[in-house]
């Protein structure tokens, strides 16, 4: 695994993962949230990530394993692997509790009153503790998004970019409590910023830990679970992040669109590559 690989995954995880400042800034500077925008673009991330994990991801993870343990055995691992990831961004999502349930932008254009409603220094611990909530769900994110980009940077760029676009309101939910409890703006893109840090240091830890498994010999097996789980990671997170928050909007049939829009560029993209 030469450097130059590694350091562009690295790299397209903190572009990712960093995107959540241009959610605070775009908080500060729009008069009024595109909400139509939001949801097409929120469609069009979970329908990239939906397609390249069955596709292009889950189908190589099986690929690998039957070749190297045969048909019935190579399906099986390959499911097990997949649902275990989904078990544990799962686990993740269930024991790490959502405050305000950041991921909504409906919350965000409600906190334009919240600051007559609430102290200020309550208002300042909803932004911390929604910071936190979303650095610890993005920390998996950071890993998915490495992992794929390692894997195959062209895929890995499409990843980075639908996952910077999921950032994006997650920002706005950081950084519009705390900017209305401080007054500071320099403070709440500073919060909002370092939620996002937690990908690429989840990217990081990914390289330390799992390097060691996917350059020995016989790593096959392990890559080829750590890609089928990845998959499942970005399944759970499309279907239970994305869409979610792009039905909030009561735009369902816009969401819909950017999801088939999303799954039906990466298909053209894939054919062009090929």
């Amino acid at each position: 695994m030469d450097t130059s690989s590694v350091l562009f995954a690295l790299l397209l995880t903190a572009f990712a993962g960093l995107s959540t400042g241009i959610g605070s800034a775009i908080a500060f500077i729009a008069k009024k949230t595109n909400t139509k925008l939001l949801t097409v673009s929120l469609g069009f991330s979970a329908g990239v990530m939906i397609y390249i994990s069955f596709v292009e991801i889950f189908a190589e993870a099986k690929e690998t394993f039957i070749h190297g343990f045969g048909e019935f055995n190579g399906t099986l691992f390959t499911i097990t692997a997949f649902f275990g990831g989904i078990l544990l961004i799962g686990l993740i999502d269930k024991f790490i509790p959502s405050f305000e349930n950041p991921h909504e932008m409906r919350a965000v254009e409600e906190m334009t009153d919240v600051k007559r409603k609430k102290p200020k220094t309550n208002l300042y611990r909803t932004g911390i503790f929604t910071a936190l909530v979303v650095a610890i769900h993005n920390f998996p994110e950071g890993i998915a998004t490495f992992m794929t980009a390692l894997n195959d940077p062209t895929i890995g760029i499409a990843i980075a970019i639908a996952v910077a676009i999921h950032n994006i309101p997650e920002g706005i939910a950081v950084s519009v409590p705390i900017y209305y409890a401080t007054g500071s703006r320099k403070k709440a893109f500073l919060y909002s910023f370092l939620s996002g840090l937690a990908e690429p240091v989840g990217a990081v830890l990914a390289y330390f830990l799992l390097m060691p498994f996917l350059t020995a010999e016989n790593s096959d097996a392990f890559y080829a679970s750590t890609m089928a789980a990845v998959a499942g990671i970005m399944v759970f997170i499309s279907l239970d992040e994305l869409l979610p928050s792009a039905e909030e909007y009561g735009e369902h049939h816009w969401g819909i669109y950017g999801l088939v829009g999303g799954m039906a560029i990466m298909a053209v993209s894939l054919l062009l590559l090929n």
